[in-house]
């Protein structure tokens, strides 16, 4: 199994996190965890992965940044 993938998106502006997202997603076939200081970046992370089949659980850490852990079931 994979070991999971950390992805630091924050201070980066939209299209950019999503951007990456993808790319992590393409060439990380184990699960991918993202920080993100943006709720739009955020959001749109979150539409990205539902629409590639990827589940999305969000959280917030202590600074009120996102943590989104994103896995895909087989």
């Amino acid at each position: 199994m994979s070991k999971a993938y950390k992805l630091d998106v924050r201070g980066l502006s939209c299209p950019e996190p999503v951007i990456r997202v993808k790319k992590a997603l393409e060439t990380n076939k184990g699960g991918l965890t993202v920080l993100a200081d943006s709720f739009v970046a955020a959001e749109n992370i979150r539409r990205l992965v539902g629409t590639l089949g990827y589940q999305c659980k969000t959280d917030t850490n202590a600074d009120d940044e996102f943590v989104l852990t994103i896995t895909k079931e087989v």
